[in-house]
């Protein structure tokens, strides 16, 4: 008989528009993409995961078909449903993290996220033609953390208009961005364009990222898209590879 593993309680659900179904596919993709099931292992069954969820079985069982159709999972004889390791580690559709710095073996790294600041600030003309001169920008800036060590800081812009309401306080900013544009503004990051290039540490990047200079940094600046085609943020983002290694997917 298959046991459920002592896992921590899936995160409390806030009243969203989105299926429910929706959000218990997303924990469990989390789950998967961070090797908390690893390839290879079969889940739970439908009635111990409703029960680790606190939903019906009908909505796990949803839940798990679509993941079997995305690819995340597949159906076996016997084993009953198998989580395949085929998945992208950092797919959009799946990971609200979306972080792609990884470690040396390309494992995929869970970072932490501390926030510097957050500012309401007038959009430059740029930072208006991009957004389509929707008024004012909230601008973050970011230190994310692997095991303690900073690896990379990174400044996000958005528009004001779109996200009523986001936090103004550097302790309420959540740390998983995407997810929370999708899931209080509804608006999914769908599409990343990226520019990618090599400078040297600055002085900033060398306090922030604890550098001795000179030092090597990978830099990118991304736009992201929501459903509609629409840019909806953009990123400065400025990573230090010496412990760590860019991967970037294209399928």
């Amino acid at each position: 008989m298959l046991s459920v593993k002592t896992r921590a309680a899936p995160a409390a659900r806030p009243p969203l528009p989105l299926p429910l179904y929706e959000h218990v596919k997303r924990q469990m993709s989390e789950q998967i993409l961070m090797r908390v099931w690893a390839p290879g292992e079969a889940m739970p069954g439908e009635v111990a995961l409703a029960a680790q969820y606190g939903v019906a079985v009908g909505t796990i069982r949803r839940a798990l078909a679509d993941l079997v159709a995305e690819g995340l999972l597949m159906r076996r004889r016997k084993l009953g449903t198998v989580v395949t390791g085929r998945a992208p580690q950092h797919s959009l559709r799946f990971f609200f993290e979306y972080f792609r710095l990884h470690g040396a073996d390309g494992a995929l790294l869970n970072s932490a996220t501390q926030v510097l600041s957050v500012v309401e600030d007038a959009a430059t003309p740029a930072e208006a033609e991009a957004f389509g001169d929707l008024g004012p920008v909230l601008r973050l800036h970011r230190l994310r953390l692997l095991d303690g060590r900073p690896a990379m800081h990174e400044r996000i812009l958005l528009p004001l208009a779109r996200l009523p309401d986001f936090p103004r306080t550097v302790e309420a900013v959540p740390s998983l961005l995407y997810r929370h544009l999708l899931e209080q503004y509804d608006i999914r990051v769908v599409a990343v364009r990226e520019s990618v290039t090599a400078e040297l540490a600055e002085a900033e990047d060398s306090v922030l990222l604890r550098l001795d200079a000179p030092a090597a940094l990978l830099v990118i600046h991304d736009t992201g898209y929501d459903q509609a085609g629409a840019p909806v943020i953009l990123g400065h983002h400025r990573f230090t590879t010496q412990e760590t290694r860019y991967l970037n997917e294209v399928r």
